[in-house]
Formats: C-alpha cells, structure tokens, sequence
C-alpha cells in the first residue's frame, strides 16, 4: 500500500478518562497520504477489535480511535531545503 514509504506513529495522546486516543501519523515517502489516511479511518474498527483482544483485561473500555497526520516531518524537510539553498547562495 505504501509502495516503499515509510509508517511511523509518531505521537499517541489519550484522554485522561482512557475513552478516546489521538494516533498521530508521520508518512514518509507515501505518494498519496490522503488516501493512505483514509484506508486507516476505514480500519478503525478492525484496529479497536485488535485492541480489546489484547487488552481486555486491563480496561474496562477500549479507547476510540482517531487518526491524524503529522506532517511536522515535512516542515523539517522544507526548512533543510531553504537552508541549503541560503548555504548554497
């Protein structure tokens, strides 16, 4: 699906009542993040039932999921890139 992109989850923010968790993505290389973006969403339930097979015994609730992209690692990129060009000048 990625096509040699790379995955990371970069930060995972739960609410202090455990009933809802905040995954943040950072895609790298990925050619159409948006649509990688929307086959995740499309997974959710399958990722929640994942979840409470694993951790049934420590919550009482499994967390609803919600997924985001963190495109911080595309600013660095931009910002290394205007760098070189001031260096290079």
């Amino acid at each position: 699906m990625t096509q040699g992109g790379m995955i990371s989850i970069s930060k995972v923010i739960i609410t202090p009542d455990l009933l809802e968790a905040r995954i943040y993505l950072s895609l790298f290389k990925v050619d159409k993040p948006e649509t990688y973006m929307e086959t995740v969403t499309e997974k959710i339930g399958e990722l929640r039932r994942i979840l409470g097979n694993n951790l049934r015994h420590q919550l009482r609730r499994i967390p609803s999921l919600q997924f985001y992209l963190d495109d911080t690692m595309d600013h660095v990129f931009k910002m290394e890139e205007l760098f070189k060009q001031i260096k290079n000048q």
